[in-house]
């Protein structure tokens, strides 16, 4: 029972968060719906029209949108950045603001606050102390989730930045030395890839275009991410720009150093493989092993004796 309980607040909250944000949106405006229902000859009423679009635009999309309001009128303003740099480096701000990710941790809390009730009311055995401690956890638990998501994309995506990045940095050291442009160069790597990496690449290359500095595209990329090699990447390419130093050579040497530091990486995590190791080898393979050998022994010895 428990478990379908859970089961069914987390199918509901992903429900409700695919039909905010993932469900298919209709790029028709009321015009073209009037234009078209008036080609077919239809009668044309306001609330024929309304009844025609989808569930999720008639009566989520607005109630989201009054929470957003909501939230974003009583959430403080350092708050609201810090939230905002935070669904940056997850590269989830041009999918969802600070305000609606408070909006969805406050739905989120509702759901974990009432199946906190539900399970307190369903626990007949439970005293009073346990139910609270019940509903307590079901806060929590609706209050951290939201967080815990961010949190996971975002050591993902950095991830997959460090994986990509010299691969990245190679391709660019060989388009500089075939002659092209810094900015040309960073253009191919996002057209030869499609990872967070090139992403940030081609908003880059967008920003300089639309005549930001070269300069702070990219440190705003290197915040964007907040990988430590890509920061190291983008100090000494701004540098060189401002000596005038050749951007080849510095490219090149940046390259062999982001190698060397993916190199030691595997190699850390080769050395941490054995303690690692050791968990499921003492708890899991060791007590086979000896139910498998001793077990024969110890059914003898039972029924036998010494």
């Amino acid at each position: 029972m428990t478990l379908y309980l859970i089961l069914g607040g987390v199918l509901v909250l992903v429900l409700l968060l695919y039909l905010l944000f993932g469900g298919k949106r209709s790029s028709q405006s009321l015009e073209d719906r009037l234009e078209e229902m008036a080609a077919l000859g239809q009668p044309i009423s306001l609330e024929e029209l309304e009844l025609s679009q989808p569930l999720s635009e008639r009566i989520l999309k607005p109630m989201f949108q009054k929470l957003t309001e909501m939230a974003q009128k009583m959430t403080p303003q350092h708050t609201m950045k810090a939230m905002e740099k935070k669904l940056r480096v997850a590269g989830l701000l041009y999918k969802i603001s600070p305000a609606q990710f408070f909006t969805i941790r406050i739905i989120s809390l509702v759901i974990g606050g009432a199946l906190g009730i539900v399970f307190a009311a369903t626990s007949a055995t439970s005293t009073a102390q346990t139910r609270l401690m019940m509903m307590g956890g079901g806060l929590l638990m609706g209050y951290l989730l939201p967080d815990l998501y961010v949190s996971s994309r975002t050591r993902k995506r950095q991830a997959e930045v460090l994986k990509a990045l010299p691969d990245a940095l190679d391709l660019l050291t060989i388009c500089v030395e075939a002659g092209l442009g810094f900015d040309a160069a960073m253009s191919k790597v996002a057209e030869k890839w499609d990872n967070e990496l090139s992403l940030a690449f081609r908003r880059a290359v967008q920003e300089m275009q639309l005549g930001k500095l070269r300069r702070e595209a990219l440190r705003d990329m290197a915040e964007s991410l907040d990988v430590s090699d890509v920061t190291s990447f983008v100090a000494a390419i701004v540098q060189a720009d401002q000596l005038g130093v050749s951007m080849a050579k510095v490219m090149r040497i940046q390259s062999e150093q982001m190698r060397m530091k993916r190199r030691q990486r595997a190699e850390e995590k080769a050395r941490q493989a054995p303690v690692k190791i050791m968990i499921p080898l003492v708890f899991f393979i060791f007590p086979t092993i000896f139910i498998i050998l001793l077990g024969p022994a110890v059914l003898q010895v039972k029924e036998v004796g010494f």
